[in-house]
């Protein structure tokens, strides 16, 4: 995130090469195509050990990814608005803020196209890879609901990319697509609400409450600051 109380020239270069970046969803998703196309045709013996006619393996993947890149991206989301709010100075310190804000961006992007990717596996969806990839065009299971979650991870990879271009993009181009970062954790949210198994549980509604509620503490009190600092 970025507002008048952080200059851009102040935020660190990412720690992670562009390459290096493009390289890891390079890899993420061949081991992927990998594990849930290839190796059951070349080990049949060992799926079926693994999976049986009722393979559910791949579905429970799906589903604790889904979780792991839902925490991450809320981590990412609170700590740029801590950092952007000053918050970020009492605890952990500015450069360690932004260190863990990029990283868990990263992994969380990484656990969101695993979370995709792996459904390929799956013996009730049957997902290929064009349903995978393209935004609503599975209607295998809730295609809404899944296309929203699908356009909500391409739109935070095109945030963890402007990381690597944000001086050549400036401050307010840079502040205008990070804003963007709320409608994209808004969509993961109604995607995770409206088409995960585990929204009706006790635990994930607290979860979804507790994350959206503190993301939205932060906001207004990033405003309160914005208005104060626009008046002095």
């Amino acid at each position: 995130m970025q507002t008048s109380t952080t200059k851009i020239e102040e935020l660190p270069e990412p720690t992670l090469s562009l390459t290096a970046f493009l390289l890891l969803g390079l890899a993420l998703t061949s081991g992927t195509l990998v594990a849930t196309k290839i190796l059951p045709g070349l080990l049949p013996n060992l799926a079926n050990s693994m999976l049986g006619d009722e393979a559910k393996v791949f579905w429970f993947l799906s589903r604790g990814t889904a979780l792991v890149s839902y925490g991450l991206l809320w981590l990412s989301m609170a700590l740029g608005l801590s950092i952007t709010n000053r918050m970020a100075r009492i605890w952990p310190g500015g450069p360690a803020a932004f260190e863990i804000h990029e990283y868990s961006s990263l992994a969380g992007l990484s656990f969101g196209l695993f979370h995709g990717l792996i459904l390929m596996g799956d013996q009730y969806i049957h997902y290929n890879l064009q349903q995978v990839l393209i935004p609503f065009a599975s209607q295998n299971y809730r295609p809404l609901w899944v296309g929203l979650g699908q356009s909500a991870l391409y739109i935070w990879g095109g945030l963890v990319l402007s990381f690597y271009v944000r001086k050549k993009l400036g401050s307010k181009t840079w502040r205008l697509i990070h804003y963007i970062s709320f409608l994209a954790f808004l969509l993961v949210l109604v995607h995770g609400l409206a088409s995960g198994t585990d929204s009706k549980t006790l635990w994930a509604q607290y979860l979804y409450w507790i994350s959206g509620g503190s993301l939205l503490f932060l906001l207004i009190y990033r405003l309160v600051i914005n208005i104060k600092l626009a008046t002095q």
